[in-house]
């Protein structure tokens, strides 16, 4: 799932760095260069995101699993945790 979230950003990324690449060929000297080495850092930003949704996805990584899994135990407690035994009369 992680894989298929990050496609998004990462396709913002290769936009702007087509934009920038193109904004660079339309200029001279030192801002030319800065706009190609420029783009070539938002093209490498734009290919770690996918390669790191990968391996979120595959490795199991999930924080809303993390995050959801106490609620879950409350909801549906499992035999001998507290919230399955008898309250005590009083």
């Amino acid at each position: 799932m992680w894989f298929f979230a990050s496609l998004i950003p990462a396709t913002i990324w290769v936009v702007l760095g087509y934009f920038i690449l193109f904004s660079s060929t339309k200029t001279k000297g030192q801002v030319q260069s800065f706009g190609q080495i420029l783009a070539v850092w938002v093209f490498i930003i734009a290919a770690l995101l996918p390669v790191m949704g990968a391996y979120a996805t595959f490795s199991g990584f999930s924080f809303r699993e993390t995050i959801m899994e106490p609620m879950h135990e409350r909801m549906h407690p499992t035999e001998g945790s507290e919230e399955t035994r008898p309250m005590p009369n009083r």
